[in-house]
């Protein structure tokens, strides 16, 4: 049956079922990895936004603020400012438009006591600060593939720049909300979901040395294979982790 939308629930806390399978699965198959209770819905959050249908972020959230864990005004403030975050790094990698669909589709559903009105990147400069940061988390991920990936934009220098100051230092090393293992379970996600092969295999690599097991590899890559089946789009040009695995 072709992937359809559902129609508005009438309360914050109705949830779509196919939609709550697929998010008991995900926060299941990634608690048996042994990854925190609090990795798995940005990993949900970044493959929906990348996908065909961002508006799906309100089930998400709808899910997610049924649970006992997220039944106070503190704890919901706390679980936006991290999904925020999560689409707020996402649109470095799929674009504006989609994390503004999603943003939008949850905010209509929260309530006012629920609200945060905070803002990371309000005083955010493109200075020597920005590039240091963005360049030391950048070396983290690629460690010894870091030059000669930077060297692969030598004749396009606008993209090298893109890189370092925007990429990397404004979105993907501000660490405020999101640490590193978080902003890999976004990133990756965002990219495999995009059936994109050369990225896939750095973020693949890169979340890795981290230090991430091949177990740990294998089952974020199960469920962003679950979710782009949900929404029936391919990931057929993806690497696999055991092809990944040497060049950690």
């Amino acid at each position: 049956m072709p992937f359809r939308h559902p129609t508005a629930a009438s309360t914050p806390q109705e949830v779509e079922p196919r939609f709550q399978s697929l998010f008991r699965e995900l926060e299941s198959r990634l608690h048996t990895a042994g990854l925190s209770s609090d990795k798995w819905y940005l990993l949900a959050v970044s493959t929906i936004v990348a996908g065909p249908h961002p508006e799906s972020a309100d089930q998400l959230y709808r899910h997610l603020i049924s649970r006992e864990e997220h039944s106070t005004p503190r704890a919901r403030q706390y679980l936006i400012r991290r999904l925020r975050e999560a689409l707020f790094k996402s649109t470095i990698l799929v674009g504006v438009p989609k994390p503004i669909v999603a943003i939008l589709s949850i905010s209509r559903l929260e309530q006012e006591q629920d609200k945060d009105y905070t803002c990371t990147r309000e005083s955010w400069q493109c200075n020597a600060f920005n590039h240091v940061r963005g360049m030391s988390w950048f070396k983290k991920v690629y460690a010894q593939n870091a030059a000669s990936t930077i060297d692969i934009f030598s004749a396009h220098r606008d993209f090298e720049w893109l890189t370092k100051e925007i990429t990397y230092g404004l979105f993907l090393s501000d660490m405020q909300v999101l640490g590193d293992i978080d902003t890999q379970m976004v990133v990756l996600p965002a990219i495999m979901s995009q059936n994109l092969k050369n990225p896939s295999h750095w973020h693949i690599r890169g979340t890795m040395r981290l230090g991430l097991s091949k177990e740990d590899m294998q089952a974020i890559w199960d469920c962003v294979r679950l979710v782009t089946e949900f929404f029936e789009t391919p990931m057929d040009n993806v690497p696999f982790v055991d092809e990944v695995e040497p060049d950690v």
